[in-house]
């Protein structure tokens, strides 16, 4: 059991789980005090110990099924095949088969595997399976195209050889102890049977270990799908999996932060003050001066289009934003479709993912109005400038169609004077800007930094580039 658990651990390590060496500790602990007669109080001690991350629970879940029942599964199949087999070879076959086997010369014993297989002993199978992939470390299997090589050398480490060559031998066992022909004949297709099942378990564990060792590279290829997809194409199950990887991002933003401000914590080298300092001692630095800088938090302003064009960037920047609002001293969230309405108590007051939804789904203002984004602009510049400064960013989400509508730019200009600057992220490609009802190229010259932004690469693009640094 501890080399099983040890596989598994480096399984979820080479899957991109962290699992530490105290985890690995305490599952062994856990692990002693159970039996995997449960299988789910087993599954459960394990998740409890080694897993820190719900977003790591699905992937968990996956490799526990495919390393702890995958075999036994595919092996507990065959047994029941073969087992239906047995009810066609008369009465208590297993005495029979026995009895078979132990007529063989006793300096020349059936092989191990071929005992195995023919009392039907799983666990056995199981353990002399994985000793063999073991040896030809069929963990390194990396593709389709392998999997025949992989299982012809598992077959060879297995002896499969010296097992069909102690199948012939049953049938001079069969003759001396002088059965009928039916029940030699019964006795022959249920050995090819049980021959051609292990052969199949064989392959399959071995599709089974390819499946494993793919599994991280499967997920990092469908996050990074995730990452290139339009906001416009998700589907409900990419918004829930979305969900988990705003988290991630910007939980590592954070940490980027922190490294940085704590780097900068003890100033930047002042050369000048250094050396006059140092005068005194012929120019020889003994006292070093650093700079100090003053820590000022940023501020954010979001001003989110919530119409249905735009909804999904909507809510997925109001979420990364509010996730880095620790970083900020202080972020101040609005919505707009033709009104505008603050949003910032919503966020406090409520759970982050509920409050978003309430958001979009108009609890502050009439999202099913037509967009007007000068109407927005001028109403926020109305009842809402007093709230920048020189520190604050102000982040517009938007595809700027206003329907027609009066842009009243000067309004964004007057937001922009106050404003240290001012990103606009317009989820529409470059080429569409400025035409039908697309007004972005009358608000263009008062963005700082102008932007296309359809999909969570971009945005993270964005923030690192734009916002943190």
């Amino acid at each position: 059991m501890q080399d099983k658990l040890l596989d598994f651990v480096n399984l979820l390590r080479k899957s991109g789980l962290r699992v530490s060496t105290a985890e690995n500790v305490e599952a062994f602990s856990a692990v002693g005090l159970l039996t995997m007669a449960d299988r789910q109080i087993f599954k459960s001690a394990l998740a409890a110990t080694l897993i820190k991350r719900s977003t790591d629970l699905p992937s968990f879940d996956n490799l526990f099924e495919m390393y702890f029942s995958g075999l036994s599964g595919i092996l507990g199949d065959a047994k029941d095949d073969l087992s239906k087999a047995f009810q066609n070879m008369g009465d208590d076959p297993r005495r029979l088969l026995q009895e078979i086997l132990q007529n063989f010369d006793p300096d020349h014993p059936a092989s191990e595997l071929l005992q195995a297989l023919l009392n039907m002993d799983t666990a056995r199978l199981e353990r002399m399976i994985r000793q063999a992939a073991g040896q030809i470390q069929a963990g390194e299997i990396e593709n389709l195209l392998q999997i025949g090589y992989y299982t012809r050398r598992m077959m060879d480490a297995l002896n499969w050889e010296g097992m069909q060559t102690d199948a012939q031998r049953l049938e001079q066992a069969m003759e001396e102890m002088g059965l009928t022909p039916e029940l030699r004949d019964a006795i022959r297709a249920f050995v090819q049977m049980a021959m051609e099942r292990l052969r199949r378990a064989v392959r399959e564990f071995t599709e089974m270990e390819l499946d494993q060792q793919n599994y991280n590279f499967r997920e990092r290829f469908r996050e990074r799908n995730l990452h290139e997809k339009s906001f416009y194409h998700l589907t409900e199950e990419d918004i829930r999996r979305m969900r988990d990887v705003v988290q991630r991002l910007a939980q590592k933003f954070k940490n980027v932060i922190a490294i940085r401000r704590k780097r900068e914590r003890k100033g930047k080298f002042d050369v000048k003050h250094t050396l006059r300092r140092n005068m005194s001692h012929g120019g020889v630095p003994f006292e070093v001066v650093f700079k100090q800088r003053k820590k000022v938090k940023p501020q954010i302003v979001t001003l989110c289009d919530v119409s249905s064009s735009v909804s999904n960037v909507s809510r997925f920047m109001l979420q990364f934003i509010y996730s880095l609002q620790e970083c900020f001293s202080k972020v101040r969230s609005f919505v707009f479709v033709s009104e505008i309405g603050e949003v910032t108590d919503l966020f406090k007051d409520s759970d982050l993912y509920d409050a978003i939804e309430r958001a979009l789904e108009g609890e502050t203002i009439n999202v099913y109005s037509r967009s007007n984004f000068g109407n927005a602009f001028y109403a926020f510049q109305r009842d809402f400038l007093s709230t920048i400064n020189k520190r604050t960013t102000v982040i517009v989400i938007g595809d700027a169609r206003n329907n027609y509508n009066d842009p009243r730019a000067w309004a964004l200009k007057e937001i922009q004077l106050k404003a240290k600057q001012v990103i606009w992220l317009n989820p529409e490609s470059p080429g569409a800007w400025g035409f039908g009802d697309s007004v972005m190229d009358k608000y263009a010259p008062y963005c700082d930094h102008l932007e296309e932004c359809r999909n969570l690469m971009q945005l993270t693009r964005i923030v690192d580039q734009l916002i943190i640094r």
